[in-house]
């Protein structure tokens, strides 16, 4: 079964937690992604953004993208996968915590992302479904 370190995107890029959410969302269209980890002055993981946070969380309530910064949209602690887990407990984490993309941590340092996409090219057909129907589930 292939680690996390095998299968992920090694070329991550952060925002700070103090650079504002306009800064991310352009580095996301640069980028052509959904989501960037968002990483501390100590270089260490402090959580996630998303489009969608952007949206949701910031335009829909009116907020002014330009005047709230990545930290403040950081969860409490980010759901994350060690380098050395390998395929099955990716799965696992990533139904349990509903997520398509996880931080991959060696130590306390962020080398990579673990994507949905990656383990879909890593492993047969069902395991990726089964967890392709727990992320997508409506609670």
């Amino acid at each position: 079964m292939p680690t996390a370190r095998e299968i992920m995107t090694n070329d991550v890029t952060c925002v700070s937690e103090h650079d504002d959410l306009k800064t991310a969302a352009r580095r996301m269209a640069e980028l052509g992604v959904g989501s960037l980890p968002i990483c501390g002055a100590d270089n260490r993981l402090k959580g996630m953004v998303t489009d969608r946070d952007i949206v949701v969380k910031v335009l829909a309530e009116g907020r002014d993208p330009g005047n709230v910064t990545a930290g403040e949209l950081a969860q409490s602690e980010a759901v994350t996968i060690g380098a050395d887990d390998d395929a099955t407990e990716i799965l696992r984490t990533m139904g349990q915590h509903k997520v398509r993309r996880l931080p991959v941590i060696d130590g306390q340092q962020l080398v990579g992302i673990v994507a949905v996409a990656d383990v879909a090219r890593s492993l047969p057909e069902r395991p990726v479904g089964d967890l392709i129907e727990a992320i997508s589930e409506h609670n």
